[in-house]
């Protein structure tokens, strides 16, 4: 019987610059960590907040509850936040349908359509990206007390979509440059009109930007304060953020039902961002950022 001898590799020792990649993803590691835990925990602690009573809020506002109390959510809604939800949706879903079918619209005349004075067109619509709503605000005033719009959801609605049409314009135009004429050139010479290439080619090929841009449109219309305070006093239409805030103001202040509402006010935003994260990341990597 022969015995064969094999000598043992040796094992690579480690270098610097592996004890360098090491150290660098453990920071990476501890710095997302911690990105998860700033994010997360203010989130967990309202929710576990709005199972307190309002005594436990009060004497003891990071511990757990002694027991779940969901009677905060219905007083939430006694105290009218099932109406400040109503309004937001409704204005949230009337702005973002005008605000995107507007942009895309204004997008596809820019790229797709020869149109005179183009680069002019699109100089006016980006510039208003540099007008701060702030400096608008006594201006805007009047205009909508001159056009009957004052205190009602009209006003939201329109304030919402003309501001926002500029960034969503940019953002479209920016995914459609890229998209390929060739498909367009076919459907003009099987007859089709702009609108029929806009609707049946154009808008599905831009499904990515379009969930990206309304994503950011919600998240805007959702959380606007500043607008949603100046141009509503009528308690009935007030929206979600203003809403909320007016409970928390009051003299006698049911601090588990204000967390209800905001738990409530928060939970339709982060389904949607992750129902739709897969298209949001997809089109702005593919839109704004090539």
């Amino acid at each position: 019987m022969t015995v064969t001898l094999t000598r043992a590799t040796p094992r690579p020792r480690a270098t610097p610059a592996d004890f360098a990649r090491i150290l660098g993803k453990l920071v990476l590691a501890g710095f997302l960590l911690g990105l998860v835990i700033i994010v997360v925990y203010p989130l967990l602690w309202m929710a576990i907040s709005s199972l307190k009573s309002n005594a436990e809020v009060l004497s003891s506002p990071f511990s757990w509850p002694k027991s779940l109390d969901f009677g905060s959510y219905g007083r939430a809604f006694e105290q009218g936040v099932g109406s400040y939800l109503l309004n937001s949706v409704l204005v949230t879903v009337i702005s973002v349908v005008l605000t995107t079918l507007l942009s895309a619209w204004a997008a596809f005349g820019l790229t797709r359509i020869t149109i005179p004075f183009s680069n002019i067109i699109l100089m006016v619509i980006v510039g208003g990206l540099m007008l701060a709503p702030t400096v608008a605000l006594i201006p805007l005033v009047r205009l909508l007390q001159s056009w009957g719009l004052y205190d009602t959801q009209w006003a939201l609605i329109l304030l919402y979509t003309a501001f926002r049409i500029p960034f969503t314009t940019f953002l479209i135009r920016s995914y459609m440059i890229d998209l390929p004429e060739d498909v367009d050139e076919a459907a003009v010479i099987d007859g089709a009109r702009h609108h029929q290439i806009f609707w049946r080619i154009t808008l599905p090929m831009c499904t990515p930007i379009i969930i990206s841009a309304v994503i950011l449109q919600i998240l805007f219309a959702w959380n606007e304060f500043l607008f949603a305070l100046v141009f509503i006093g009528d308690d009935n239409l007030k929206t979600l953020p203003v809403g909320l805030a007016t409970l928390s103001s009051r003299a006698v202040t049911d601090f588990p039902a204000v967390f209800a509402g905001m738990t409530i006010a928060a939970i339709p935003m982060i389904l949607l961002f992750f129902l739709g994260q897969k298209y949001f990341v997809r089109g702005l990597s593919e839109g704004v950022g090539k």
